[in-house]
C-alpha cells in the first residue's frame, strides 16, 4: 500500500500540468514571470501531434525544465467521439486558434509572453528534449 501511494506520488510529481484557461495562463506567467507555451494539437488524429506529445511533452526532461521555466497551455482539437473536450473547452479552444493559429497549422506552438504576445512560434521538429527546450528558449527576449 505505501509502494502504490509512494509511486502515485512521484508519477504525479512529473505529470505536465497543462492549463486550460488562457487567462489563467497569462496571471500565472506574470505571478511566476514565466512563458506561456500555447500548444495547438491533434491529439487523437494528427501524427507529428502524437510525436511532439510522446518525444518532448512527456519526456522526463522537457516536463522538469517546463515546471520551473514554462506555463504549458493545450488546445486540444481531437476528432474522434469518445475524446471529445466539453462545449465549453471547444469554445475557449476555438477563439484561441482565431487568434493565435488563424492558419490552422497542427501542431502548431507559439511561445508567448505574459501579456499575451507572441514572442516565436513553432511545431514538431525531430529533437530531443534539451534541444527543443533550446529552440523554444531562442523566441525568449
Amino acid at each position: 500500500m505505501v509502494m502504490l501511494m509512494l509511486l502515485t506520488i512521484s508519477v504525479g510529481a512529473f505529470a505536465q500540468d497543462w492549463q486550460t484557461d488562457f487567462n489563467k495562463s497569462k496571471e500565472l506567467a506574470a505571478a511566476e514571470n514565466k512563458t506561456i507555451v500555447l500548444v495547438f494539437a491533434g491529439s487523437d488524429w494528427c501524427a507529428p501531434c502524437m510525436k511532439l506529445e510522446k518525444e518532448i511533452w512527456e519526456s522526463e526532461a522537457f516536463k522538469a525544465y517546463a515546471k520551473d521555466h514554462y506555463i504549458m497551455q493545450k488546445a486540444d482539437f481531437p476528432r474522434k467521439k469518445k475524446n471529445q473536450v466539453e462545449s465549453e473547452q471547444v469554445k475557449i479552444n476555438k477563439q484561441l486558434a482565431e487568434k493565435y493559429n488563424p492558419k490552422g497549422y497542427f501542431p502548431f506552438v507559439a511561445v508567448i509572453d505574459k501579456n499575451g504576445k507572441v514572442m516565436g512560434e513553432t511545431g514538431y521538429k525531430k529533437m530531443t528534449p534539451e534541444e527543443y527546450i533550446k529552440h523554444l528558449n531562442s523566441f525568449i527576449n
